[in-house]
């Protein structure tokens, strides 16, 4: 395992542009690979993202199961006002709270992770 610490955030809703959520999943694949400490983190409209791949009939899904330990989750405030509870819950993936309800972009920060944001 390398010294890399990479933290990819996934920010854009699939139904908007399904290539920077894909590029964003196989830049994290290929951290993984590469015994690289990689982290996925879906924040803002890219919960919706996250809700998506989610269903194993999604053509994105397989991504989602090979980076299964390493997604974080879903921020918890973006989930419920994007109204993805439900798929998110439903996908075992944990909410995001710990900026007072929010995911925390700092707390990747300070432990030493570079971002990505997708």
């Amino acid at each position: 395992m390398s010294d890399s610490k990479i933290a990819v955030v996934i920010y854009e809703p699939i139904g908007s542009d399904a290539s920077r959520v894909y590029r964003g999943l196989k830049t994290a694949l290929e951290f993984k690979q590469a015994g690289d400490n990689v982290v996925v983190v879906f924040d803002g409209s890219g919960v919706e993202s996250l809700a998506a791949i989610s269903d194993p009939s999604h053509k994105m899904n397989p991504l989602a199961v090979a980076l299964q330990d390493n997604i974080l989750g879903a921020c918890g405030f973006c989930v419920t006002s994007h109204q993805v509870s439900d798929p998110i819950a439903t996908g075992g993936w944990p909410l995001l709270t710990d900026n007072k309800g929010e995911a925390s972009i700092r707390n990747l920060v300070v432990d030493g992770y570079q971002i990505l944001n997708f």
